[in-house]
């Protein structure tokens, strides 16, 4: 019966084409969330949006647009130098040694699927061409031609800063950009990487911090964010038969149960 009685319901946080007691989930998790936008990718509709346009720190989510970046700039191969300034970062490090080298590649998916903040800001020094701010030039460039209009970088890995803010709705547009490279999609599916610096044949391990994607078949990505005053954040992709969705929460204080609980919903999981 769920699946002939579609419904819209007009809230101030718009439930699209839900059925009912689907729209019920959705008033229950949108209760513990800032902003939430929910679209399936197939149909090119949006299921769900409480919001999309307000002003959020990304935190973290931000390593999206700092690796497509990378890996568009057809150096994935190059090799970077760890330099001090590229490791004055925290909390979450690989750790990496000054003098260590690593192929770009290396670089980005460290800063993806671990959250690594030494290789996202090692990305941005060795492509800026030793300048950081070069890099969130760049950085902010690209998010206005993709119409991210509501959205300024002042740093690669997402640390929290006046002026570092996004939107539920141009993090999605950033995201669904960068789904369409092959590059981007095969590193946001791992659970892990290894990989060693050139010279000293030292060993990395990066694991995913997405704790949903060893756990559900139907995830595919994409990226965990989370500072002090951003809180917890998620951009996750689901690709289940027909239906492939994308969905981008901010400042949810259970994520993971909320983004579950919203993708099996969705999926007609429950």
């Amino acid at each position: 019966m769920r699946n002939f009685l579609k419904i819209f319901v007009l809230l101030l946080s718009p439930i699209i084409a839900l059925a009912y007691s689907d729209a019920n989930v959705f008033q229950k998790i949108e209760k513990d969330l800032d902003s939430i936008i929910v679209k399936d990718l197939n149909k090119k509709q949006l299921i769900f949006q409480k919001d999309a346009n307000q002003l959020i720190r990304p935190a973290s989510l931000t390593k999206i647009m700092t690796s497509i970046i990378a890996i568009e700039s057809g150096k994935m191969d190059s090799v970077v130098t760890i330099t001090a300034e590229m490791k004055k970062v925290e909390p979450t490090i690989m750790n990496f040694k000054v003098g260590e080298k690593f192929y770009l590649r290396d670089l980005v998916n460290a800063a993806m699927i671990k959250s690594a903040n030494d290789a996202a800001n090692a990305i941005a020094i060795y492509l800026g061409n030793g300048s950081k701010q070069k890099f969130v030039t760049m950085m902010n460039t690209k998010a206005k031609k993709l119409g991210m209009k509501n959205t300024n970088f002042e740093n690669p890995c997402g640390f929290d800063a006046p002026n570092h803010k996004s939107t539920a709705s141009d993090l999605l547009k950033l995201t669904e950009y960068s789904i369409k490279n092959s590059t981007f999609n095969n590193i946001v599916k791992k659970e892990s990487y290894s990989f060693k610096a050139i010279n000293t044949k030292r060993s990395y391990f990066a694991h995913t911090s997405n704790k949903l994607l060893p756990k559900e078949k139907y995830m595919i990505g994409v990226k965990t964010g989370y500072t002090s005053k951003a809180g917890p954040c998620l951009i996750a992709r689901a690709k289940d038969g027909k239906k492939d969705i994308l969905l981008v929460m901010l400042n949810s204080q259970n994520r993971w149960a909320n983004t579950k609980l919203a993708l099996d919903t969705v999926l007609d999981k429950r």
